[in-house]
């Protein structure tokens, strides 16, 4: 995948399809440390040990819709290929937390891309559940946008109608530029 956002994007739809009722995503860079750091946590079913040992593998995958799971471990390739790694802790039932790092200023690493489409996806493909968190971070200074801080003033509507997600689009490019404007 040409852009980080993408596989966030990918990797995040299995914590959805995994019945995850809460997912984070924790984005957090250290200029000082030349690191960046992608940390996925569900609430979802959790995977076994056995099955957490060999995810990796392109030809473990628990959908029945198709034979291969690339997600995890071309995500897992990168991470090493970029001076970094990938580490997967879960049990059954108690949900799932991906850790990635990687050398910030290594030539392979792929560009963020577009949080703000990444987020804006989900949430227009999942308004109701699960609730979304997305950290970012980047030498101490933090941006967070929850979606369940966003649903409770709105009541019963969703938040795919048109102006919500146009507000939530505008809010996290804000928080982001932010972020990365005081560097």
């Amino acid at each position: 995948m040409p852009e980080l956002a993408l596989h966030i994007l990918d990797l995040v739809q299995n914590s959805v399809a995994a019945g995850a009722t809460s997912i984070t995503v924790t984005i957090a860079y250290d200029r000082a440390a030349d690191t960046l750091t992608i940390v996925i946590e569900d609430d979802g079913r959790g995977m076994s040990e056995e099955l957490v040992k060999s995810v990796a593998s392109p030809f473990v995958t628990t959908r029945t819709t198709r034979k291969v799971g690339l997600g995890i471990p071309m995500f897992q390739q990168l991470a090493e290929m970029c001076g970094g790694a990938l580490k997967i802790s879960s049990k059954p039932g108690a949900g799932t937390t991906l850790t990635a790092t990687f050398r910030a200023s290594h030539v392979d690493l792929p560009p963020m891309g577009s949080l703000r489409e990444t987020i804006l996806a989900l949430v227009a493909a999942c308004p109701e559940s699960p609730d979304f968190r997305f950290v970012y971070r980047a030498d101490g200074r933090e941006f967070v946008f929850d979606t369940s801080e966003v649903r409770a003033p709105l009541g019963n509507l969703p938040l795919s109608e048109p102006e919500i997600l146009e507000w939530i689009g505008e809010y996290v490019s804000e928080g982001i530029r932010e972020v990365d404007g005081s560097q």
